[in-house]
């Protein structure tokens, strides 16, 4: 199987995701849901456009062909994946078997259903991929090389386990947005996909916003009143309920719209059900202030400089785009 036909396998595997009928899409996202209580159908669906969007045949093409895979020898690459959203470990799915190798993966006990689905829809398309697929929930084995995903505690643990293998260890990051004062609604109501979509707990979901002095919030929560069915999920509105006690508690101001928690706070990764905010001067300030997070941001959504992510495209990064900015297929061709 050469590289034509792996590109030509996942975009088929892209077009195949794109054509779902209501009702095979309606049980997948039944039976995700049973396996983690945050995956709720619109949450799924969300994360199967991401992947026909990256999955396109011509951004496959350019993205892989900048790369020389011709003298690299096919090793058997381990991924740890999390389960934080759904299919979240897919991107490193598509790096390890495009660029010729095996995988080997050890998948979350939040989010098994959905990739071994996308698995067997690759295999049905391209049955070559069966012998280069492994994925178990048991401890990784008989691997060359891994990457893993998870939190800075577990990444802690991942770089002592597999400190003899060749890897990339991703820890936890969030996303920020910058904004100046001068966004249109419709600007401020795509920025609260950034915000909601998947509850917040993606590492592209926008956790902290960086704002001019004189900025208004009125304005800016008023724009996020149509993502307010979030409180309707039982285990956000469990985690606004506890945010908003604890900050009576200790007095902390905060802003609220009755589903969102607006809080002054130096820190980047905010709770769920709260969004942090800090004030800047000028834009050396701002600098400063992100200068101080330099392994913790993941994207920055905004229309302007230093932002790179227009608002509402958070989720939707391209094929080319890795997690950390650490270059995946760079790291798969030196292998």
């Amino acid at each position: 199987m050469d590289l034509r036909q792996r590109i030509t396998a996942f975009a088929h595997l892209g077009n195949e995701l794109s054509q779902l009928t209501p009702t095979l899409l309606s049980s997948l996202a039944h039976q995700a849901q049973a396996e983690n209580p945050w995956f709720t159908p619109d949450n799924v669906l969300l994360s199967l456009q991401g992947i026909t969007h990256l999955l396109e045949q011509d951004a496959l093409s350019t993205w892989v062909n900048r790369y020389d895979f011709s003298h690299t020898t096919t090793k058997n690459i381990g991924v740890v994946m999390a389960g934080n959203i759904p299919l979240v470990g897919f991107h490193d799915f598509l790096c390890v078997l495009i660029s010729g190798h095996s995988l080997t993966a050890k998948l979350s006990s939040k989010d098994s259903m959905l990739i071994r689905y996308v698995s067997e829809k690759l295999i049905e398309i391209e049955p070559s991929f069966r012998k280069r697929i492994l994925l178990t929930s048991d401890q990784l084995k008989n691997i060359d090389a891994v990457i893993a995903t998870g939190s800075d505690n577990s990444a802690r643990y991942f770089e002592y386990y597999f400190k003899k293998y060749p890897h990339i260890i991703r820890k936890n990051r969030t996303s920020v947005a910058i904004l100046t004062g001068n966004e249109s609604d419709d600007d401020l109501n795509a920025l609260g996909k950034d915000v909601f979509s998947y509850f917040g707990l993606g590492c592209r979901n926008v956790s902290k916003l960086f704002v001019p002095e004189s900025f208004d919030f009125s304005r800016l929560l008023q724009c996020w009143e149509p993502y307010r069915e979030v409180i309707n999920h039982h285990k956000y509105a469990n985690n606004y309920d506890y945010q908003k006690s604890i900050a009576l508690v200790n007095k902390t101001p905060f802003l609220d719209n009755g589903f969102v928690l607006l809080l002054e706070n130096e820190g980047i990764v905010s709770p769920i059900a709260t969004v942090y905010y800090q004030r800047y001067r000028t834009l050396p300030h701002l600098n400063e202030l992100l200068g101080k997070h330099p392994h913790k941001i993941q994207c920055m959504v905004g229309m302007n400089t230093p932002a790179t992510v227009p608002f509402g495209k958070a989720q939707l990064p391209e094929v080319w785009e890795y997690a950390d900015n650490v270059d995946t297929l760079q790291f798969l061709m030196n292998r």
